[in-house]
């Protein structure tokens, strides 16, 4: 239990003090470019971002994406994160919350909804568990919690193989996950930590009954370097800098997935750092797009951090539809307006 939470703790200060970035493999999204419209024919201030998504209105489609729990430090910055969400309608995720489960005391780090009530709010909690005795009333209990809308059955089996004492047992996961989305009373969202879902797995997972997918992909945080960082060994350091670089760029991802199934609701997340980059996720197939590290470096500042950068976000998302001549988000996607680059 104490392990847990002080794994928790290593973690927010790796991602923002230490370079755990991927280097060499990027989210992909670099490989595309929109088409400049010089004469757009809109109002700027009459460009619409709101979206639906899993039966619920976002004021642009923006998703906090799951980070953290479990300890005080992680409760001020959640608590930062849905204030500003709650102004902005925007989606949130909480980080995976084992610890929770573990040690009641700490749920209230995750409890958000007080703050804001009317979010589209994402409980979380590792698949894996689901081989280490979690079943469906854990998977519930996560979703009490803070009373969520839909649960995030995350994916990490790079990080487990090099985290500590990590949890490796993936086999028969599938019919576990299928189980869970049949027996839930909210829908069932399945995402990797940050090394991508591919198409085929991603194939597998619809069939399995998952609502939603967020593709994590590789570009962004790379989480064999942070556990790297965490080693207690040079062999277990080794390990974390040998698959750094692991992953299915988030662009790659979203074309592979998109090809095979226009329907899935779909999140793009994985090392998008701003506005273009959630504009071009968008116009890739992804129907939301998820950030961590910018808001994590906002919200260990204050609320004020996080609502500059919401606000730097919408207004990156608003120009690129004027510039690009849509009004809409569904207008972007069906624009032709994102070419890939030779």
């Amino acid at each position: 239990m104490r392990e847990t939470q002080t794994r928790k703790a290593d973690h927010l200060r790796i991602c923002l003090d230490e370079d755990v970035q991927f280097k060499a493999n990027t989210n992909g999204l670099e490989r595309y470019r929109f088409t400049h419209c010089c004469l757009p024919e809109l109002n700027r201030s009459e460009i619409d971002l709101k979206t639906l998504f899993l039966g619920k209105l976002l004021g642009a489609p923006l998703l906090i994406s799951s980070m953290t729990g479990g300890t005080e430090e992680a409760k001020t910055i959640n608590f930062r994160l849905a204030q500003v969400a709650q102004q902005y309608k925007l989606a949130m995720g909480v980080g995976s919350q084992r610890v929770a489960v573990e040690n009641p005391q700490v749920a209230d780090t995750f409890n958000v909804r007080s703050l804001a009530p009317d979010i589209l709010l994402f409980a979380n909690i590792g698949a894996v568990q689901l081989n280490y005795s979690y079943g469906v009333d854990q998977c519930r209990r996560v979703v009490d919690i803070c009373q969520a809308d839909a649960l995030i059955l995350h994916l990490n089996p790079l990080q487990e193989c090099i985290q500590p004492n990590g949890d490796t047992n993936f086999r028969g996961l599938l019919d576990k996950i299928e189980f869970v989305c049949n027996k839930m009373p909210v829908p069932v969202i399945v995402k990797e930590v940050g090394n991508g879902i591919s198409a085929a797995m991603a194939q597998k997972l619809i069939e399995a009954g998952v609502s939603a997918i967020d593709v994590a992909g590789a570009g962004g945080t790379s989480w064999a370097k942070v556990e790297s960082e965490r080693a207690k060994n040079a062999h277990q350091h080794q390990l974390g800098q040998t698959f750094a670089d692991w992953g299915l760029p988030t662009a790659e991802c979203i074309t592979s997935i998109r090809a095979f199934n226009s329907e899935i609701p779909l999140i793009a997340s994985g090392g998008l750092r701003n506005g273009l980059d959630v504009a071009k996720a968008i116009a890739l197939g992804a129907d939301i797009s998820g950030l961590a590290l910018p808001f994590l470096q906002a919200a260990s500042q204050s609320v004020e951090a996080v609502d500059a950068l919401v606000q730097l976000l919408i207004a990156e998302i608003t120009t690129v539809l004027l510039c690009t001549g849509n009004a809409t988000l569904s207008q972007l996607k069906s624009s032709n307006a994102l070419q890939k680059l030779a």
